[in-house]
């Protein structure tokens, strides 16, 4: 498979502080790829910078074989990148199915894959709550909600921050069971998590990120049983 994605030696800051330190990373298509780290360790600053939220101070982003570097984030939007933050931000006073027909459109090559029929198939919860207003929902609805508005835009690449965060163990069992079906349907995901259980049954490879930098790679059977990097880098 081709490379959707790739980062290549990218530093990032907030204000003077450096977060991100010569970041390589490189997401290949129809493939789910995990960003593992302990809280601080650089995630969400990764998603962001990916994004375009933050801008790269050095470094560089290829996306579809095309320099986003400078490009600002609704252009990246509109190549195909979708990020879905942490925060989940829906519309508190719209309903499901309105958070979900403000995103819709057209993929970048017209495609037009991810319909509302086929949202609420793939996600049967929120068709039995698509009247609800999106604020009454609990976490793990939003959550869904968020991740499916995300596919209404047909998008090449999903960037997902933090999807298990805070949420009951069985609310993260069904986010990771819809997640595994969009990879075995062709989806290609960048999953940035400190979960790596949850990440093990999902992704096909893991980078570990710690203080801003890229630590190790590996496949995630292999980091999975791979305990002195678990230790040292993902243990809480």
């Amino acid at each position: 498979m081709s490379e959707l994605l790739r980062a290549e030696g990218l530093c990032a800051f907030y204000g003077a502080s450096q977060i991100l330190f010569g970041v390589d990373l490189a997401l290949r298509e129809q493939r789910t790829l995990a960003l593992l780290g302990r809280n601080g360790a650089g995630k969400s600053t990764t998603m962001k910078t990916l994004a375009g939220i933050v801008p790269a101070r050095s470094g560089r982003i290829l996306f579809a074989d095309r320099d986003i570097t400078r490009a600002p984030a609704y252009i990246r939007a509109q190549l195909g990148l979708a990020y879905v933050p942490e925060d989940r931000q829906v519309f508190p006073e719209h309903s499901v199915e309105d958070n979900l027909l403000i995103a819709a459109k057209s993929g970048p090559d017209g495609r037009r894959d991810w319909t509302l029929p086929r949202v609420f198939e793939t996600f049967p919860l929120l068709a039995k709550l698509s009247s609800r207003q999106a604020g009454r929902l609990s976490g793990g609805e939003q959550q869904l909600l968020v991740i499916a508005r995300a596919l209404m835009g047909n998008p090449l690449v999903l960037l997902l921050d933090e999807p298990s965060e805070g949420l009951a163990p069985i609310v993260v069992a069904t986010i990771g069971k819809v997640l595994r079906e969009l990879g075995a349907n062709g989806a290609t995901i960048l999953l940035a998590e400190q979960n790596m259980h949850f990440c093990s049954a999902i992704a096909e490879e893991a980078l570990v990120i710690d203080r801003g930098r890229v630590v190790h790679r590996q496949d995630t059977k292999g980091l999975a049983a791979n305990e002195d990097i678990r230790r040292r880098y993902l243990a809480m």
